[in-house]
């Protein structure tokens, strides 16, 4: 696997948007995988997890819960975790 991501011509650039309909966006054809994020409806996600990496793709992994408030500002502040932007003192990052 070469940890590019891309999607299918008919569907590039559309985004579907509960409540509101699809709409048409700017979008890159591929895009360089750095984050892998398992979503989990359970709340069953560790406070400082250990971290993971996925053993085919050697990509970080954390565990999202989907029902918090903040779930899409944790992936926000993951993926910048992964890229390198923001440091982390313990938890998923710290290999």
């Amino acid at each position: 696997m070469d940890g590019i991501a891309s999607c299918p011509t008919e569907l590039a650039g559309l985004l579907e948007v509960r409540g509101v309909g699809i709409v048409r966006l700017p979008y890159r054809p591929q895009a360089r995988l750095a984050l892998i994020v398992e979503l989990d409806g359970h709340g069953a996600v560790e406070r400082l997890p250990h971290p993971l990496q996925h053993p085919d793709l050697r990509l970080p992994v954390v565990r999202i819960d989907t029902k918090a408030a903040s779930a899409p500002d944790k992936i926000s502040l993951a993926l910048d975790c992964a890229l390198g932007r923001i440091g982390q003192v313990a938890g998923a990052f710290q290999l």
